[in-house]
């Protein structure tokens, strides 16, 4: 059973992740692959267009950059791998659920992916939707879990069931395809488990207005309200008060020259030279 019968919002956010991909490649150059084997633009251009970077979000007030980097992927190959899945699984989601729950479980898990990534790895430049497609599969869960309070009495009911469980079954695999990406340049575990933790708790905001019982509709509900503020503000309150970002990460051209011979400023030059003069003059 769907809501609706077509997907758009998952098309149009991939158009415009490839769209933008393409742009970067055109305007900040392709990274050598020992600097990005994604084949894509250096870290400067990601951070340029937006990317998590710790030390701006949490003392520059950049709150954006837990958002933007669901528009960027680090290259091509992480482009395909996430774009694949979300228009697939994801797509499937929107028609099921209908684009506005769609759209709230996909920026909900992607600030949550951000928040997670820059309390656990706040000295790296990250980029993906991976967090927001693993929040659509941690959302897909609580669904189904909650539907496990509806009755079970007649044919339709159980074969509903049987769906779900085998939804279930694919979110996993579909979990596993998209934590194996978890470990490449640019990405990382963090905003893909804070993206399924984020998605797996405003589930239970979104779905249980679909339970028949006025008593689990109103109680989960309550839970979900409660759970979903409760675990954002510490989130939050943790990442803003208890987390100590590198500074050197201001200057992303500078940060990464210091392991790559080869690295090329394209994006943030302006930014690098306006650092490097200020260091001259401090060291006159």
């Amino acid at each position: 059973e769907t809501r609706q019968k077509y997907s758009p919002l998952s098309y149009i956010f991939s158009i415009l992740q490839t769209i933008i991909l393409g742009v970067m490649m055109w305007q900040c150059g392709v990274a050598p692959l020992n600097i990005n084997p994604m084949v894509g633009p250096y870290p400067d251009g990601l951070n340029h267009w937006g990317g998590k970077n710790g030390v701006l979000i949490i003392e520059d007030g950049e709150w954006w950059r837990m958002i933007t980097p669901i528009f960027l992927h680090a290259g091509i190959f992480h482009l395909v791998g996430n774009v694949q899945v979300q228009l697939d699984m994801g797509a499937f989601f929107e028609k099921e659920w209908g684009s506005l729950n769609w759209l709230i479980i996909y920026i909900t898990s992607a600030i949550g992916g951000s928040i997670l990534s820059t309390i656990s790895k706040p000295d790296i430049v990250s980029v993906g939707s991976s967090g927001a497609v693993c929040g659509l599969f941690g959302a897909k869960m609580t669904e189904v879990f909650l539907r496990c309070c509806e009755p079970n009495d007649t044919l339709q009911e159980r074969a509903a069931r049987a769906v779900r469980r085998a939804e279930c079954g694919g979110v996993l695999c579909s979990v596993v395809l998209v934590g194996l990406m978890s470990f490449i340049p640019f990405v990382d575990w963090a905003a893909h488990l804070g993206g399924l933790l984020g998605g797996l708790v405003v589930g239970f905001v979104i779905f249980p207005c679909w339970i028949r019982s006025w008593f689990w509709r109103v109680g989960w509900c309550i839970f979900g309200l409660f759970i979903t503020i409760l675990s954002f503000f510490l989130c939050l309150q943790y990442m803003y008060t208890m987390v100590e970002a590198s500074d050197e990460l201001r200057d992303v051209c500078g940060y990464y020259q210091q392991f790559f011979q080869d690295y090329e400023c394209h994006c943030m030059v302006e930014e690098y030279n306006f650092q490097w003069n200020n260091n001259g003059d401090s060291g006159d």
